[in-house]
């Protein structure tokens, strides 16, 4: 092991036993000698000697034992705080207000944060994987007072802590380096929090974008799978008419591929940011030129098109794009919801539910009911849902509540959001690795139920009106008879004619009028439910099984739906 490995790895070690919660079970660091003496508005407070987090810091984490959920849980937005750091340095390194040897100090750290394999060749305390260490003082809450001081506070110190001891100084040692003169300069929690959380969200959507097109293709996938599989549609949960379990698979591509390219529109909004607009916008205490210096060095650091708000004074103060983003997340996770209940219904059973389909068995269902296995990712899949609409709420609740020219509640806000997008990308990831890609088809069991119902009369209104029809369907049900007996008895059609209007390609919409007319009728899938006995599968393999006919059954229904379904954006 080299000396920089085994550094980083003893240093990991000490910088997590200052970070980890003490035994008592709060949320408190683990104060261990020997220390340091900060200080700051409230007074003096001895600080790990080896920590990167300095006073304001400890004072976080002691104020703010909320939800257990601190800055460090989501790399990303550690990543976000240290673009714009290193962006804000690079502004005021060009302005003048930097010297080089800081500005390099202060873009080193930020490196080393955004890249935790960056190595600090030739620098004191270098070496692989830096950035987790310094990660691992990100210690903060999420839920936290003073509208995100703390979280730029928790910034401010850990990277002047780390410039430090790149420039060769003691930690602490701020008259070289400061958290606020120096690493703040320019700048004020109001605009760095609200940017570094548009940045790290927007980062965050890409992981949530990718998990709904895997989810889309492996329902179309599945629709390609299910094309020739003939059942029932179903209306406010009674018969309604035939369709193919394809085409219901399909279905659920499409809300997918329509949701997605709507998540990416309001995370766009993200882009617009309110960068030196300090305390309330007007760029009190910074220099007039540094907005626009910043906002260039950001859009390069993070290689995004970041753009200033025309209006910095109601970029400071509204938090719209995060409402809009929040209620997309919202819509998402009620459609994807709205899936799994239909998953659900559809595998309910096995003996005395619909049945129609198979979801794969990922644990036994009860401690006291042998046998029964649940639904149970569609089933987390719902409450993940659930949580984000929880979010939201919050998310609204928090908007609606800002004052005047702050938001004092864009932590909570905050948090919601990127609980909202991890929560919905790990569901969707489990809800199509443990279960879509896993469903099958009961074929025979979808098509006794198409043979059973009396949806299918239907398919006769333009040909017996909807008087007869309603009579067909109203005495095949009273007398437990098919509707193909009920109305050739009745005398409204003969059989041949009715036989050719209840092809089951026909009643789904498959296939073109040719394909149709050209098909056998001698010998139809639901004349030869009343007589042969089969399940309803095997009179489906068995239609046409020697003729051209089964050729243009699998022609007309199995190329209707592609694997993937192509859309510009997959480009």
């Amino acid at each position: 092991m080299s000396s920089s490995d085994c550094y980083a790895r003893v240093h990991t070690q000490r910088s997590q036993a200052m970070v980890e919660p003490s035994s008592s079970g709060k949320n408190c660091l683990k104060l261990t000698g020997p220390f340091r003496t900060e200080s700051d508005l409230l007074g003096e407070r001895q600080v790990p000697k080896e920590a990167y987090y300095g006073i304001q810091t400890l004072r976080a984490v002691e104020n703010y034992d909320i939800s257990g959920v601190r800055l460090r849980h989501f790399p990303k937005f550690t990543i976000a705080c240290a673009q714009v750091k290193k962006a804000c340095a690079i502004a005021n390194h060009e302005l003048g207000h930097l010297p080089t040897d800081m500005k390099e100090a202060i873009c080193r750290a930020c490196d080393e944060l955004i890249d935790p394999e960056a190595t600090a060749n030739n620098a004191p305390g270098g070496g692989k994987g830096q950035g987790d260490i310094m990660r691992q003082s990100f210690v903060v809450d999420m839920v936290q007072g003073g509208a995100g001081t703390s979280t730029n506070m928790n910034a401010n110190e850990v990277i002047a802590n780390r410039a430090l001891e790149l420039m060769g100084f003691e930690k602490g040692d701020y008259a070289k380096c400061h958290p606020n003169d120096h690493i703040n300069k320019s700048q004020s929690t109001n605009d760095f929090y609200p940017t570094a959380a548009k940045v790290a969200i927007h980062h965050m959507h890409h992981d949530l974008v990718d998990a709904m097109r895997k989810l889309r293709d492996a329902f179309a996938d599945k629709a390609k799978e299910f094309a020739r599989v003939v059942k029932m549609g179903r209306t406010q949960l009674q018969d309604a008419v035939p369709m193919t379990l394809g085409q219901e698979f399909n279905s659920y591509a499409t809300t997918l591929k329509r949701d997605y390219p709507s998540v990416q529109d309001a995370a766009s909004r993200f882009l617009e940011c309110n960068l030196g607009g300090t305390a309330i916008g007007t760029g009190i205490a910074a220099d007039p030129r540094f907005s626009a210096a910043a906002v260039k060095a950001l859009s390069k650091v993070t290689g995004l098109e970041i753009r200033l708000a025309d209006d910095l004074i109601n970029a400071s103060s509204s938090v719209s794009a995060m409402i809009f983003f929040s209620g997309m997340l919202r819509r998402v996770g009620i459609e994807v919801s709205k899936i799994c209940n239909d998953l659900r219904l559809l595998s309910s059973g096995p003996r005395c539910g619909f049945n129609e389909i198979n979801l794969p068995a990922m644990a036994p269902g009860s401690s006291i009911m042998p046998g029964k296995v649940n639904p149970v990712i569609p089933e987390v899949m719902t409450m993940c849902a659930y949580q984000v609409v929880g979010y939201d709420a919050t998310v609204v609740m928090g908007a609606e509540a800002g004052q005047l020219e702050l938001n004092v509640f864009e932590p909570v806000i905050i948090h919601s959001l990127v609980m909202s997008v991890q929560v919905l990308t790990r569901g969707m990831n489990t809800l199509r690795e443990k279960c879509v890609v896993g469903i099958t088809a009961n074929e025979e069991r979808c098509g006794e139920l198409v043979h059973n119902s009396i949806g299918i009369v239907t398919v006769l209104l333009p040909h017996i009106g909807y008087k007869k029809a309603s009579l067909a369907a109203k005495t095949a049900l009273k007398e437990n008879r098919s509707v193909v007996d009920i109305v050739v008895e009745m005398g409204c059609m003969e059989k041949a004619a009715l036989m050719e209007l209840l092809d089951p390609v026909a009643m789904t919409g498959n296939g073109s009028q040719e394909e149709v007319e050209s098909r056998s009728r001698a010998d139809s899938v639901m004349s030869a439910a009343k007589t042969d006995g089969k399940g309803m599968g095997d009179r489906v393999r068995s239609w046409g099984e020697n003729s051209a006919e089964m050729g243009m059954w699998r022609s007309a229904t199995e190329g209707g739906y592609p694997s993937k379904i192509d859309d510009e954006e997959d480009a």
